[in-house]
């Protein structure tokens, strides 16, 4: 209601500011068109109509609009322009809609970008810009559905949406989430790694001088919330190694930069609001991610780590509400941030807290093993009472997967109570008449357990029951590690989106765009297949490391690129095209079922020794030809 609008004195176009808004409270946006003799209003009554509505608006039945603009309206945005064709008439119509940083900044964009020629170039650009940027890697295989996804789809709505805009449909947020763009970079470490880089120092910048960090922030400001979810700060040390590794770019863990301040929380409060100031002490972003482990180091009485407000799940923030309440997921993935943490510390000359990890590493696995098995799969938590979450004896939430599968991926679970764990998730969670994979099973209902807000949700919606897509790419890695690519691509092909919208019987019950990720598929029995919360999601860039890490087996340390493709065994090659900086790189893989393990790269017609070849940056294009002969076994000692 503090929105105040006007008309541009050198363009005639509608203006817009707020004042009031002391994030951006100078700035002023604009709405043009390229029409003389367009109409507007800056009121959103004249606009609806007395009682009209947004669905049948009285602007319809009006000739022009009043120009009614200013303060003290039910402010909107509104231009008509009256266009009258004769038959096989063309005309072409460009609207404007941008902000500038005060108001002359924004006469000065109007006028630049008004007329078709400016529009058409400013197209042109953007289009040439994502075609260059989605074609640093391309794959062509036997399946066109995969192609669709990993050309261009999954990379496209990573950085579109997750990375830049940070809003979609289902949630119109704008914020960064501490965890959530950390994991997102995972997937353009190797394809744009400035931007992982950049994501990645901006994510330390929000770390408080205590080690814990803010859960989700708004710029420009900073204002967000401090809460006790336990496994934000960790995402720092573990983005920070595969980005290293991958990379070879060891000098940013030497940049230095500013911790936050702000009162702690208070005994018994989940969350605070507010905007932090920047503390005058600041530390290289090595130092940050060692603060955010050691921050992470503690444990409940089965000597497991503390779940806070919630870990990866925030909707089970009650479990650990009084501090004693233990996560069994977020211990495999504080193992498997300290062993990987620890090879970055080592080579960081920091043997002391390399070792240091190590020894922690150790004892937990060790904790797991002892109070985090359940029989035939691995519990979820412990309340804070004692009582096991994930547990046969629950009579809801009695297997979760994300248990399972960071058992294999993190490489703390036995092989043998894993091979059990993950059989258990594929008979109980897999619903392959359906085509989804649950979270967990079954939904939080009626019991007297009370994990949190996750139980609001309709049993089979969402987190409670529901497929949540990152969960179940995480499961569908767990058997590409454990060298099962026919159940690993049966399952992607259950998730895969496309295959959800190929006939309009099948988009009649997903009922969402099938060229994005979904973050839920819902699970109850009336809305069994429907797709929920499409773009805004994770799910997109997990999905791409699947397919391109995992399955393909694409995997680049530094310079160095090789090959360990979980692949079909009917699938005898595929191709992948790399840019690597200026320099051009044409792959062939061959897929030989030969029962001999080994591998063999051909750079430009000559045999390598080992399994990579070593990248140059000579602006030449080059050829390479990989011959894949792997045992079942050897997949599975090649897995991440």
């Amino acid at each position: 209601m503090h929105i105040v609008t006007e008309l541009d004195l050198n363009s005639s176009a509608l203006l817009a500011r707020n004042s009031y808004n002391k994030e951006f409270a100078g700035q002023v946006a604009f709405f043009d068109v390229d029409d003389s003799l367009r109409t507007v209003t800056g009121d959103r009554t004249e606009f609806k109509g007395r009682n009209g509505t947004l669905k049948n608006p009285d602007v319809m039945s009006r000739v022009k609009l009043s120009g009614k603009v200013g303060a003290a309206l039910d402010p909107c945005g509104a231009l008509q322009s009256v266009l009258v064709l004769a038959d096989d008439q063309e005309r072409e119509i460009t609207f404007r809609l941008g902000v500038g940083k005060n108001m002359n900044d924004a006469s000065k964009t109007i006028l630049k970008f008004r007329g078709a020629t400016a529009a058409q170039d400013s197209l042109e650009r953007i289009k040439k810009y994502w075609v260059h940027a989605l074609g640093i890697l391309r794959v062509t295989t036997p399946d066109p559905a995969l192609n669709i996804l990993a050309n261009g789809w999954l990379q496209y709505q990573t950085i579109a949406c997750r990375l830049w805009a940070r809003s979609g449909y289902y949630q119109s947020g704008g914020a960064y989430g501490f965890r959530d763009q950390l994991q997102d970079v995972l997937a353009v470490v190797q394809t744009h790694p400035v931007l992982a880089r950049k994501q990645i120092l901006l994510s330390a910048s929000r770390q408080f001088i205590e080690g814990d960090v803010q859960h989700w922030w708004h710029p420009p400001a900073g204002h967000g919330v401090r809460t006790r979810c336990s496994d934000d700060m960790l995402w720092l040390p573990f983005v920070t190694a595969a980005y290293v590794l991958k990379t070879g770019d060891k000098g940013i863990l030497d940049q230095n930069v500013y911790f936050l301040e702000d009162r702690l929380l208070n005994h018994g409060e989940e969350s605070n609001y507010s905007l932090p100031g920047r503390s005058s002490e600041s530390a290289t972003l090595y130092e940050h991610c060692v603060r955010s482990i050691n921050f992470s180091l503690k444990f409940g009485v089965h000597g497991l780590s503390l779940m806070g407000s919630g870990d990866w799940n925030d909707g089970m923030d009650k479990v650990g509400k009084e501090g004693k309440g233990e996560s069994i997921w977020l211990s495999f993935f504080l193992y498997d941030t300290l062993t990987k943490f620890s090879t970055v510390a080592r080579d960081h000359s920091d043997d002391a807290f390399a070792e240091k990890c190590i020894i922690e590493a150790a004892r937990l696995k060790a904790s797991i093993e002892q109070h985090g098995w359940d029989g035939n799969w691995y519990r979820r938590a412990y309340f804070d009472d004692g009582t096991p979450l994930g547990s046969s004896g629950n009579a809801e939430c009695q297997i979760d997967s994300i248990s399972q599968s960071w058992a294999i991926l993190s490489g703390a679970g036995d092989p043998e109570r894993t091979r059990i764990a993950l059989a258990s998730a594929d008979k109980r969670l897999v619903h392959r008449e359906d085509n989804f994979i649950q979270l967990l099973n079954p939904p939080f209902d009626k019991s007297s357990l009370d994990p949190g807000y996750i139980k609001g949700y309709v049993p089979g919606i969402r987190e409670n029951g529901g497929q949540y897509t990152h969960a179940a790419i995480w499961m569908i890695m767990a058997y590409a590690k454990s060298g099962n690519p026919k159940r690993a691509w049966e399952l992607l092909n259950m998730i895969n989106p496309i295959h959800h919208g190929s006939t309009e019987e099948q988009i009649a019950v997903y009922k969402v765009e099938p060229y994005v990720v979904a973050a839920d598929v819902y699970s109850v029995l009336q809305n069994k297949g429907r797709g929920g919360w499409t773009w805004y999601t994770g799910s997109a860039g997990w999905m791409y490391q699947l397919i391109t890490e995992w399955l393909l087996g694409i995997r680049q340390e530094g310079c160095k690129l090789s090959f360990y493709p979980c692949v079909p065994a009917e699938w005898e090659s595929y191709t992948v095209d790399y840019r690597y900086f200026d320099t051009e790189y044409h792959i062939t893989v061959l897929q030989k079922q030969t029962g001999v393990d080994h591998i063999k790269m051909v750079l430009d017609g000559v045999l390598q020794e080992g399994s990579f070849v070593t990248l140059v940056n000579d602006k030449a294009t080059h050829t390479i030809e990989v011959t894949i002969a792997l045992s079942v076994k050897a997949i599975a000692q090649h897995g991440v």
